[in-house]
């Protein structure tokens, strides 16, 4: 049986629609894919938790849970592991975000980064209902 994998990951989305992702780095399993931020939920940890904390550990950022919306979910097989993620998205933080563990970031519309980024295939399926999440708020 696979290893499951949970973790958590984010869409700070600014006024415009933009959304934040950024670079796996050289060296770490997927390298090379644009992904939102996150990462692994510690035990004990909420995801929404670990979500504050991986935002901060990654861009430096500080997040209420309050300002999280919950947006999809998903759950994907991967060759040597099954991946469990929920998606928030982020709509206020305090801070300027900027990757503090040498991954580059962008801020891209919805259909840029289904166009133009390389995701993980995970990542992927979450682009349909996030792209309908921003519609309804913007």
């Amino acid at each position: 049986m696979k290893k499951v994998l949970n973790v958590v990951a984010g869409a700070l989305i600014d006024s415009d629609g933009r959304i934040l992702i950024s670079e796996r780095p050289a060296g770490k399993n997927l390298a090379g894919f644009w992904e939102f931020p996150g990462g692994k939920i510690e035990s004990g940890e909420t995801a929404e938790d670990a979500l504050v904390r991986e935002l901060n550990e990654e861009l430096g950022i500080l997040v209420d849970k309050s300002a999280m919306e919950p947006v999809s979910s998903v759950s994907f097989d991967y060759p040597d592991f099954h991946l469990q993620m929920p998606l928030f998205a982020c709509l206020r933080w305090q801070g300027v975000p900027a990757g503090r563990e040498g991954q580059k970031t962008a801020w891209a519309d919805v259909a840029d980064i289904a166009k133009s980024y390389p995701l993980p295939p995970a990542d992927k399926e979450l682009i349909e209902d996030l792209r309908f999440f921003i519609e309804k708020k913007f």
